[in-house]
């Protein structure tokens, strides 16, 4: 059983850091472009901590028929906001031929995001292309997806069918108030658990649930989504609100720190710690002790994870950022648009992670994040 009172590797005490002065490296491609071929003896690709390029996060698309208060709150991206034109926006066999890239490098798995990705036209498209790709050594991407789940109900089949491989949906709460005042739309709690159970249903297994948890907005929700996805073989993932972007309104206050996720879930269904899966895995995980299922927690803000941060991140706009809390991307499309050859994109993409440094999370305080250090937004890189 989980021990509530050590909280199983969650200290309560939190270290001291002093503030961040920059979090990302954004380098020019000529610059770039003097970096040595990567030959295959010599995958997977480290940074200077020593952090393999294992995973590629795609945003393709900016929009989002939500408004959630934590991402792109209705304050901030109201309906004058001006999102990418669909000239900037990567096309499909844009996006395709960069993931190729990376695959060449050493990227095994690949998460489809957005704004919502749901929206962009024909995904399905993508999707197959994608689920094509395999690794050096020959083995299958691990393709997924993240969606707020208000189209998922017509949309999970024809995703299986183009290889679609996991799914994970964004559901902040099942009492229908507090879920439609956090969406910022309006949009019923129940046609997302439609959605959850469409995917069910068409094979994906197990469906991944993202409960983004804010203190005083939906932290009494907790036991009851727990209690409600138990046995069902949904995996509820509940995720410390952060800091991303500069349009959320962030503050420590307003963060339930996982070893409070777990304690309060123990108290009534009592946990067993299995750790992660692997050392890159964003979420810890637990199972219940009756073997109804398992939960995860993402702790980014209580305990940082950028030691094992194996992610790079691909802007709807075609930029490249080495952190999800990066100021700037490094911009790829240009270059691709202009005639550079794949080499000469993957001697960029190669040169940018070797030289990668970001551990934001590690080095986050109070006192920096009160600077309103400027980070790209959660809707142009996804979550």
């Amino acid at each position: 059983m989980f021990d509530a009172k050590s909280g199983s590797g969650f200290g309560a005490k939190q270290q001291r850091v002093f503030p961040l002065v920059e979090v990302s490296v954004a380098d020019s491609a000529e610059r770039a472009f003097r970096a040595p071929d990567v030959t295959a003896a010599e995958l997977p690709l480290q940074d200077t901590r020593l952090r393999p390029l294992r995973d590629l996060r795609i945003s393709v698309t900016d929009r989002c028929n939500f408004r959630c208060v934590y991402c792109m709150p209705k304050e901030v991206f109201g309906k004058d906001y001006a999102f990418l034109p669909r000239s900037e926006l990567l096309s499909f066999e844009e996006i395709e031929r960069i993931a190729r890239v990376f695959v060449g490098l050493g990227v095994e798995k690949i998460r489809l995001t957005g704004g919502e990705p749901l929206l962009r036209k024909d995904l399905e498209y993508l999707v197959e292309r994608l689920a094509t790709l395999q690794t050096p050594r020959g083995g299958d991407v691990d393709l997924t997806l993240t969606t707020n789940g208000s189209l998922l109900s017509r949309k999970a089949q024809s995703l299986r069918d183009a290889g679609l491989k996991r799914i994970s949906v964004s559901l902040d709460s099942i009492d229908e108030t507090v879920f439609q005042r956090m969406n910022g739309v309006g949009f019923p709690a129940a046609l997302v658990l439609e959605g959850i159970d469409a995917a069910r249903q068409v094979g994906f297994v197990p469906v991944k649930v993202n409960m983004v948890v804010k203190r005083g907005v939906n932290d009494a929700q907790i036991l009851p989504m727990a209690r409600h996805f138990r046995g069902t073989g949904v995996e509820v993932r509940f995720i410390e609100f952060m800091d991303v972007g500069t349009s959320n309104g962030w503050n420590m206050e307003s963060v339930v720190p996982s070893s409070e996720v777990v304690r309060s879930i123990d108290a009534v269904f009592p946990l067993v710690p299995t750790g992660r899966e692997k050392p890159s895995d964003t979420s810890v995980r637990f199972r219940y002790a009756d073997g109804q299922g398992k939960i995860g927690v993402i702790s980014s803000v209580s305990q940082p994870f950028c030691g094992d941060c194996t992610r790079m991140r691909l802007s709807a706009d075609g930029r490249l950022f080495t952190c999800l809390f990066a100021a700037h991307g490094l911009d790829i499309r240009t270059p691709m648009r202009t005639g550079d050859s794949d080499d000469a994109l993957r001697r960029l993409v190669a040169n940018l992670w070797m030289r990668r440094t970001d551990r934001y999370s590690e080095l986050r305080s109070e006192h920096s994040a009160a600077h309103n250090h400027p980070k790209v937004e959660m809707s142009f890189i996804g979550g």
